[in-house]
């Protein structure tokens, strides 16, 4: 959607399609803005006690005195409680509302000066709320409603804009990318879109296939992935502007295209919506694409496992013993603790390229999304200054992190195997811990390193904030805006 800034000059009436003013609890509406007859309208529905500009509430009617179709009030609740997360909430919710009322253009104001970091929040709001994954919906003509294409900011700040739409339009990638089913996306798809995307962006790429895989020693990607009729991939692209770089940021993303669980098959009600176990490696493809058009005055390098975790004759076993590619044997417990294997394999491949700093991102445990919810991911880092950066990069876009620990040494205690250094899977309590714990073995000496779980905040079944249905693309924001902080 195109995102403007304009001067407001004579008031908020000239052009055409819905206008929308964000307003406070308890305070007026500003004078000169509609005219008398718009404004008397305005002002009875500011009153209904139904709206009362509380948070997240918004009310329309129609303009009688104007060109304007619709004004919509957006309620921002108490003007104490403003801040950026709110204005990008609540512009998400204002654009879905005028999809839905078949609105093509919005002309909005703030009760608030729109200073770089508001406008920024307001186009990451334009741009998430508008998404939909409708790829393969077929729709008769005549039941389309115009869709918006042009969203105003009154005295809104460009710079601004344009990042929150650089920001928000990466999160949207990887929602594409994350949405694909299974049989329209599997290991060689997506390492074919990795080659492409490198050749438009500038980015250097390589890719691994099954025999280099092993070759290379990574028999965590390798097993994983041979059971299914879609071979492993190991995706590597690289963003290296020209000149000296001062910072190396490696991401890694765990990309189980389909995850049945393996032998240790999945409940039915588990392996719905396991399309989405590939979100860890949506996001760095669009991680990558976003350094390249940002042009990042740093190194900036993806690395991504792909495999098709299912059942077969050549599937890996429970018992089996594996040696990944930094010389450590794990004794496997479970096949649905396949996650952390491929992650192995890429993290002690990333660990060679000697960065200063590796975060993986990865749909790792039920138990972190149990312990945190829908709504907030978990951060697992030994690194103080590492985690304190993603926190606030987190809390600046509004995607909320928690650290947990994961220097549990009963739990590693736990990790240890009779036959083997270690094992995958260990008791149900502590698991996302436990799974943290086990990534930690595979990430260089010397080298800061996060882990983020992105379990149970990568795909919605319903529309809430700046997320609609379907795969949230969470994480992408955050990294960016941790890169962003430490150029």
């Amino acid at each position: 959607m195109k995102t403007t800034a304009s001067p407001l000059s004579g008031g908020i009436v000239s052009g055409s399609g819905a206008a929308a003013l964000y307003v406070f609890s308890g305070e007026p509406l500003p004078e000169g803005i509609l005219s008398p007859e718009d404004a008397a309208a305005a002002a009875a529905l500011l009153d209904d006690p139904s709206f009362g500009a509380k948070k997240g509430k918004i009310a329309k009617t129609l303009l009688p005195g104007s060109s304007l179709s619709l004004l919509y009030l957006v309620g921002l609740g108490e003007r104490k409680d403003f801040g950026e997360d709110g204005v990008r909430s609540r512009t998400a919710e204002l654009v879905r509302r005028a999809k839905g009322d078949g609105v093509s253009r919005i002309s909005a104001l703030l009760p608030v000066p729109s200073d770089r970091n508001v406008s920024c929040a307001v186009a990451e709001g334009v741009e998430l709320g508008s998404y939909s994954f409708e790829k393969y919906k077929t729709r008769k003509e005549e039941d389309r409603l115009p869709e918006p294409d042009e969203f105003i900011l009154y005295c809104g700040d460009e710079e601004g804009l344009s990042l929150g739409k650089m920001l928000a339009c990466a999160q949207n990638m990887a929602r594409d990318l994350a949405n694909e089913p299974g049989n329209r996306s599997n290991p060689v798809t997506l390492a074919e879109y990795a080659l492409a995307e490198a050749r438009d962006f500038g980015l250097e790429a390589e890719v691994w296939d099954e025999r280099k895989i092993l070759e290379e020693g990574m028999e965590g990607l390798y097993s994983v992935g041979m059971a299914s009729s879609t071979p492993p991939r190991l995706v590597r692209l690289s963003w290296k502007p020209e000149g000296k770089h001062l910072r190396k940021v490696v991401f890694v993303g765990k990309g189980i295209t389909f995850d049945s669980g393996g032998l240790n098959i999945k409940p039915g009600d588990f392996i719905r919506s396991m399309k989405s176990d590939k979100s860890g490696a949506c996001n760095v493809f669009a991680l990558l694409r976003a350094a390249a058009k940002m042009k990042l005055p740093m190194e900036v390098h993806g690395i991504v496992p792909l495999a098709e975790n299912m059942p077969g004759g050549k599937a890996f076993r429970p018992d089996d013993i594996l040696r990944m590619r930094n010389g450590k044997t794990v004794e496997i417990d479970n096949t649905d603790a396949e996650g952390r294997l491929i992650l192995a394999d890429a993290l002690s491949y990333a660990s060679e390229l000697r960065p200063d700093v590796i975060i993986d991102m990865a749909t790792l445990t039920g138990a972190c999304a149990v312990a945190l919810g829908t709504s907030i991911a978990g951060l697992f880092t030994p690194d103080d200054g590492l985690a304190k950066d993603l926190l606030e990069a987190g809390k600046t876009r509004g995607e909320r992190l928690w650290r947990l620990p994961e220097d549990d040494e009963r739990i590693a205690e736990s990790m240890k195997s009779p036959v083997a250094d270690l094992v995958n899977s260990g008791s149900r309590y502590g698991g996302a811990i436990f799974a943290a714990r086990f990534l930690r073995e595979f990430v260089g000496e010397g080298i800061s390193w996060a882990h983020l779980d992105i379990a149970g905040v990568d795909f919605n079944k319903d529309e809430y904030s700046v997320y609609g249905k379907g795969a949230s693309g969470f994480g992408v924001r955050t990294c960016l805006q941790y890169l962003l902080s430490i150029l």
